[in-house]
């Protein structure tokens, strides 16, 4: 996966991708039912509660609610990390519903970026070298190139021999949606990108997190309490107590 940071990277994320059930039509993210329950000290928690949705190539969908509703729930099972407990999930054509570790590790690893809130880079690497590491796991001979290319489209081709602790915050998580955007993933999750930022920064941030989302083709989900950055979005979905209670198009977009 893009380790964008892309999920917890393992050694063993250079498993081929092996053949499966796939699905029909556009959608690169297809969930059926889905639903995920937790266990806490009162019993088992109902965090996502039988969603239904289709995401197709290129879609651009932004993800409001209020805190609690399960809208990173919803980000961890699109990215793989979390197991549903009932109903299925296709990602990028592949049934992982049942999927392996190693198997999702190699699924995330070619073709889901993600950015989180946190901007999760590597504090002793340069920004070159936190792009490069996802592709360097997957094998790539041309990782040096291709993450140089990356922070050249993300406006920072001028800090590449730079630390983590020498950027901006803004640079840092522009850093981390190259890194996302570097093996060119069907599939982009943001949870929060800009949560850190100030407005400034931030609309520096989400310009470049949509150009590289276009550049790549990718479908990108932005989870983000901030109605205005949904709306900038051509979907807007709402998560109330781990169902979705609305589903349309974006003011921004629907004339």
């Amino acid at each position: 996966m893009s380790t964008s940071m892309s999920a917890p990277m393992s050694t063993q994320a250079t498993t081929p991708l092996s053949d499966g059930p796939t699905t029909d039509g556009d959608a690169i993210i297809a969930l059926d039912s889905a639903s995920l329950s937790l266990a806490s000290a009162d019993g088992m928690v109902d965090i996502l509660r039988g969603i239904s949705l289709r995401i197709n190539a290129g879609e651009t969908v932004g993800v409001l609610g209020p805190s609690g509703a399960g809208k990173t729930s919803l980000l961890m099972i699109m990215a793989g990390l979390e197991n549903l407990t009932g109903g299925s999930i296709h990602l990028a054509g592949r049934n992982v519903t049942s999927m392996g570790e190693d198997a999702l590790a190699a699924l995330r690893r070619d073709k889901v970026g993600i950015v989180f809130q946190a901007f999760r880079l590597i504090p002793s690497m340069t920004a070159l070298q936190n792009v490069a590491v996802p592709l360097e796991l997957a094998g790539r001979s041309d990782a040096g190139e291709l993450a140089a290319k990356a922070l050249d489209s993300v406006g920072l081709g001028h800090r590449k021999t730079h630390l983590p602790d020498q950027m901006s915050g803004g640079e840092q998580q522009r850093v981390a949606i190259a890194r996302a955007i570097a093996p060119r993933p069907k599939i982009l999750l943001a949870d929060e990108p800009t949560g850190n930022l100030d407005s400034g920064t931030s609309e520096k941030v989400i310009s470049t997190l949509f150009e590289a989302t276009a550049a790549a083709g990718a479908a990108l989900v932005l989870v983000t309490h901030d109605s205005g950055l949904a709306e900038q979005c051509r979907r807007v979905l709402t998560i109330e107590d781990g169902q979705i209670v609305e589903d349309r198009a974006s003011a921004h977009h629907a004339a």
